[in-house]
């Protein structure tokens, strides 16, 4: 039998878990497109047998992709401005991940914590040269000439984005958020993204894309714990 202590313990913990999970929302939309789609660009592989081998049926370009659904894939959306001035938050120990696999990036954008490792990983047969060229942090350019090589990296300043490329292969590049807090996604195939456990404030919410540029909005979340659509419209 438990105590009649115990029991007030419970709910009073029960309850205040309660008012913490009200006191947030969840940011949701899509990216949609408008205009044409652009053609997909074939890419030229006879220069490195290990890309052409890896692509049979030949590669398109990866700067533009259109979903199904008419909205855009690898738009990278985040909380520019509206948190709270000085406060933290704990940085993920685990790395992020920056693949080159199929002589391709992968994944293609992604945001990352400022201090968090990002490890750089050479999936292929051949040589990559992994260039980073930001503003704001330390820029580096490194080969990694053999499968399975790995390099780990920190950026120390915040910088929405960070382009990397191949100097081995020119088709190839990425882009990378670089955060002092964890309220960011990157849309996916349906051209959806969710930003969850946003406390209650007005914010200026920030959606990127590499060709099609940035887009802002302004909304106002509450504490009612519902979910906030906000979706953006990006022009071709």
């Amino acid at each position: 039998m438990i105590p009649k202590m115990m029991k007030a313990s419970f709910f009073i913990l029960a309850s205040l878990m309660f008012c913490v999970n009200a006191q947030s929302a969840t940011l949701a939309g899509k990216a949609a497109f408008e205009g044409t789609a652009p053609a997909s660009e074939p890419l030229k592989l006879d220069a490195d047998p290990n890309c052409k081998l890896a692509h049979p049926q030949g590669m398109t370009s990866d700067d533009v992709i259109v979903n199904a659904n008419g909205t855009l894939k690898n738009v990278f959306v985040y909380v520019k401005e509206g948190l709270p001035a000085g406060k933290t938050y704990d940085v993920p120990k685990d790395p992020a991940l920056l693949d080159q696999k199929g002589c391709q990036y992968a994944p293609k954008v992604q945001g990352i914590r400022v201090n968090q490792p990002l490890v750089i990983l050479n999936s292929d047969p051949t040589l990559h040269n992994v260039h980073a060229l930001p503003k704001d942090n330390k820029e580096f350019n490194l080969g990694m000439p053999v499968k399975g090589m790995k390099l780990t990296k920190t950026f120390t300043k915040p910088e929405v984005m960070i382009k990397f490329k191949c100097e081995v292969h020119p088709w190839m590049n990425a882009y990378i958020g670089v955060l002092d807090h964890p309220y960011f996604a990157v849309t996916g195939d349906d051209g959806g993204y969710e930003i969850k456990d946003l406390p209650p404030g007005r914010y200026v919410i920030e959606a990127w894309h590499q060709k099609y540029g940035s887009k802002t909005q302004t909304l106002t979340v509450s504490a009612d714990g519902d979910t906030v659509q906000s979706d953006f419209h990006l022009q071709a």
